[in-house]
C-alpha cells in the first residue's frame, strides 16, 4: 500500500509539473492534465491515504462527545 501511494504521489506531481509546462506554453491541454492530477489527487489518493492511516484505530479516540468536552471544561476550571 505505502508503494501504491508514493508511486501515486509522484505520477502527480509530474502530471501537475507538465500541465503548468503546458499552461506556460499556451497549449490547450495543459488545463485538462492539471484537472486530471486534482481528480486523480482528490478522488483516488486522498482515500487510500486516509484508509492507510487510519487502519486498525479507534476512531472514537479522534471524535467529541460530551464526555470529552466535559473532561476538558474540568481541566480549564482546575
Amino acid at each position: 500500500m505505502n508503494l501504491i501511494i508514493r508511486t501515486l504521489v509522484i505520477l502527480i506531481l509530474i502530471d501537475f509539473g507538465v500541465g503548468f509546462y503546458l499552461l506556460s506554453q499556451e497549449h490547450p491541454l495543459g488545463n485538462k492534465i492539471v484537472g486530471i492530477g486534482v481528480l486523480v489527487f482528490t478522488c483516488v489518493l486522498l482515500p487510500l491515504f486516509l484508509y492507510y492511516r487510519y487502519k486498525g484505530k479507534k476512531l472514537e479516540d479522534y471524535t467529541l462527545n460530551k464526555e470529552k468536552i466535559n473532561k476538558i471544561i474540568d481541566n480549564l476550571n482546575s
